[in-house]
């Protein structure tokens, strides 16, 4: 549950179009600047330990999640010509979109340059095929710099919550995907078992923080991180915003004791 120091602190952010509600209302820290300039420096914080908290934190366990929501991805988008991946951090999930869509270009787009950076560095590894295939590009996922109509698939793994002002995002991710194209965003959520939600918040908000202040040395960060998973809308919730914002077909599914959630929903042609 949020504080009423953050609620205060917030309330002035919002407009009667545009309140922020949920995960908007939490900050990585506690100064005045907007939340999208707090998870820039934020991510370029973490970005040298990222890859390791992430198999850390998971267990491994983040490479089984991405696996099972594009294998549905390919199902519901079997040859996309165009594939934006949202939020693309360090570009692990742009280079397995990659392999899965041989033909497709792939671009990696996120707000930390910190982050972009290790892509890039990952990228001139790659065999000379894959690097005229893929680009990484730093941009607000709020204003995107596209076209409209511009992408057959969209791709966000555990970025949604970090957004200033999710139904903005959603709808600029309605407006480059083409009519007929499919949405895919893969997010942490809260068990909804007592038992296990119990241990859920034992594991995330005292093991997690303590590990990550240790290892990236920012001891904002991974506190931050079980704060925005709880507040933000999951599951049903985040299926009905993207109803507002214009998608049809939406569905989701649980994974791991709903420690994760993968969601799809396609643009209307």
């Amino acid at each position: 549950m949020m504080s009423t120091e953050i609620e205060e602190k917030n309330e002035l952010k919002g407009n009667e179009n545009n309140p922020l509600t949920g995960a908007e209302l939490v900050n990585p820290y506690s100064e005045g600047a907007a939340k999208g300039e707090q998870v820039e420096r934020m991510f370029d914080s973490i970005a040298p330990a990222y890859d390791f908290m992430n198999t850390a934190m998971t267990f491994g366990l983040h490479r089984l999640w991405r696996n099972r929501a594009l294998k549905m991805a390919k199902r519901i988008s079997p040859d996309p010509k165009e594939i934006l991946d949202i939020a693309t951090g360090t570009g692990d999930l742009a280079f397995r979109l990659s392999e899965i869509y041989p033909k497709a270009k792939v671009t990696g787009l996120d707000l930390s340059q910190g982050m972009l950076d290790i892509a890039e560095e990952k990228l001139r590894n790659q065999p000379e095929e894959v690097r005229n295939r893929i680009r990484f590009m730093q941009g607000d996922s709020l204003d995107m710099k596209f076209a409209d109509n511009s992408f057959d698939l969209i791709t966000v793994a555990y970025g949604v919550r970090n957004f200033e002002h999710l139904r903005q995002g959603l709808s600029e991710m309605f407006r480059v995907l083409r009519p007929g194209g499919a949405l895919c965003i893969i997010e942490l959520s809260v068990p909804r078992n007592p038992v296990l939600k119990f241990g859920y918040n034992l594991y995330s908000r005292h093991i997690i923080p303590f590990v990550g202040r240790m290892v990236s040395g920012d001891s904002r960060a991974y506190t931050y991180l079980p704060e925005s998973i709880a507040a933000a809308p999951q599951r049903d919730d985040l299926s009905a915003i993207l109803s507002e914002c214009g998608f049809s077909k939406n569905a989701w599914r649980s994974l791991t004791l709903g420690a994760v959630t993968y969601y799809f929903a396609i643009k209307p042609r």
